[in-house]
């Protein structure tokens, strides 16, 4: 059902109420006209046969006869004459107002007063006086049929009057709901009119600020999926990068402790002979042979510690465990007034990780000593590696500084990318990253990464 249609139905039921409690009022109006008209017009007769009846009575029966047909039809009454025996001698004629027609019955039973009857004797006979409303009846439903029509012709003239109106008024809906049609189609770029009316300009004006901020929102999500997907692939580019880089760093590494350790050992051991040979011949050469042979020395010392930092090939040989024990045997060896502690909270038979979890766990706890040395200046390095069923756990705590305040930590931003690195790299397993003081004083960094399915399958 239409909006139309409804305010159509909703004027058309309050119009028939009114006419129908017009119409009552009316039909009250007559019934007391009418009660009025025969009372009037019934007592009127019955007041002058009753002083008539007596004169006329005095000169006989023909007498009155002859009076009463001279009188005729008397309205709203029916005469009737009878003599002593109760022959009727007269009955008043029937009326010719309106003759041939009367009101329905339902009619004249709603508008018609309760019949009335007088009887008059004389000597030698009586009149009986009856009230007769049909005339009056049909009067008052003439009057009601002009009325019902003029009703019913007010009536249709009103909702022709008000379907237009409302029409009229609603036509702008039509635009509204096309345009909302347009809008579930995927046109967002659709927009109404001016439309005339309080109420549709207002709802007009509210679909175009809302198809607006609808654009503007589709932009937005355009540019939030672009934006993410750059990020993706950035973050896709960082881990091919990041893959390269290991690889680099270890073939590097191999080949400095393969190919260089073996020729730097050789260089060494050729040095050390040369310098035995020529001992007692030539004191100089000697000297630089020996001179050749320390810095050889050097060289190896220094190429072995730059290996761990390019990649710790222990790790890839002996695990994990193996690969955070010597790092914290190189700390100790390397600043022997911090104390390294470490300790071991999983069994080893239980820990299988992938060498990406491994490497992560590694760089995290290198750059977690790097930076509690550096920057915390700590004195005491506890180092921990946890595990259980699903995930595995290292913590790092020192003793050092703590964390920077917002200023500082401003100002030392750029020197941090190593934990933003590992925070990505953390992030791109499934783990989490989080950095936090410590009690009394320091900082504590824990890592946790979830277990591959083939970890978890064999612990």
């Amino acid at each position: 059902m239409t909006l139309r249609l409804k305010i159509n139905l909703i004027v058309s039921l309050l119009t028939l109420l009114f006419v129908a409690a017009m119409l009552a009022l009316q039909m009250r109006a007559m019934r007391e006209s009418v009660h009025e008209e025969v009372v009037a017009a019934n007592r009127v007769a019955a007041q002058l046969l009753n002083r008539t009846a007596w004169l006329y009575a005095a000169q006989g029966t023909p007498a009155m006869l002859s009076f009463l047909q001279g009188v005729g039809r008397v309205r709203s009454n029916d005469i009737t004459l009878l003599d002593n025996d109760d022959r009727v001698l007269y009955s008043s004629p029937t009326s010719v107002y309106k003759a041939g027609r009367d009101a329905p019955d339902w009619f004249a039973g709603l508008i018609s007063p309760p019949p009335s009857q007088l009887s008059i004797a004389f000597p030698g006979g009586k009149l009986m006086v009856h009230s007769n409303a049909s005339r009056a009846v049909l009067d008052a439903w003439d009057d009601f049929v002009l009325l019902m029509l003029s009703a019913l012709g007010l009536l249709a003239v009103v909702n022709a009057g008000v379907f237009w109106l409302v029409g009229r008024a609603t036509r702008p809906f039509a635009d509204i709901v096309d345009a909302l049609n347009q809008l579930e189609s995927g046109r967002f770029d659709v927009a109404l009119r001016a439309l005339p009316g309080t109420e549709a300009a207002a709802i007009g004006a509210a679909f175009n600020r809302m198809v607006g901020m609808l654009q503007q929102h589709i932009e937005t999500e355009r540019r939030a999926v672009r934006a993410e997907s750059r990020l993706s692939e950035s973050r896709e580019l960082g881990r091919w990068v990041d893959q390269k880089i290991e690889q680099e760093r270890r073939l590097i590494a191999r080949e400095l402790h393969d190919e260089l350790g073996q020729s730097v050992t050789a260089m060494r051991s050729m040095a050390l002979s040369i310098a035995q040979r020529v001992q007692a011949l030539d004191p100089q050469a000697e000297q630089a042979a020996r001179l050749i042979a320390e810095e050889s020395g050097r060289l190896y010392t220094a190429m072995h510690g730059m290996i761990p930092r390019l990649t710790p090939l222990v790790l890839d040989k002996f695990g994990l465990v193996a690969a955070l024990e010597d790092l914290v045997e190189r700390t100790r060896n390397s600043h022997g007034d911090v104390q390294v502690e470490w300790h071991l909270e999983l069994e080893l038979d239980r820990l299988r990780l992938d060498t990406d979890t491994a490497l992560v766990l590694y760089r995290a706890a290198q750059e977690g000593i790097t930076n509690a040395l550096r920057h915390g200046e700590a004195h005491r390095i506890v180092l921990a590696l946890q595990g259980d069923d699903q995930t595995v756990r290292l913590t790092l705590t020192d003793d050092g500084r703590g964390l920077p305040g917002p200023e500082a930590a401003r100002e030392t931003s750029v020197g941090h990318y190593g934990l933003r690195w590992l925070a990505e790299r953390i992030d791109s397993l499934g783990g989490e990253l989080r950095l936090e003081p410590a009690a009394p004083s320091g900082a504590q960094l824990t890592v946790r990464l979830p277990l591959p399915a083939t970890a978890a399958e064999n612990t």
